[in-house]
């Protein structure tokens, strides 16, 4: 499952370089039976950061990381998780 770390890393690289707390940042992996859920967690101040206005921020972080997993024919899927 080498390509799944793949998209752990780059999850971790995008929110890290969102935050203020980039130490807080964590990723968890979740195997499901169609799909990986990466768990994505960060200080609570960072919250906004993270989701955006509107949410926009999160939606172009779950295209951004789900495209790069169709590339490698995976399917992905990315949760804030508070």
């Amino acid at each position: 499952m080498e390509t799944g770390h793949g998209m752990k890393d780059l999850l971790l690289y995008i929110a890290r370089n969102l935050v203020e707390n980039p130490d807080a940042v964590s990723v968890t992996e979740v195997e499901g039976e169609q799909e990986l859920t990466l768990e994505l967690r960060v200080a609570p101040d960072d919250m906004g950061k993270v989701i955006g206005r509107q949410g926009r921020i999160a939606k172009e972080i779950r295209t951004l990381v789900r495209s790069c997993a169709q590339r490698n024919g995976q399917k992905v899927s990315v949760d804030i998780v508070d």
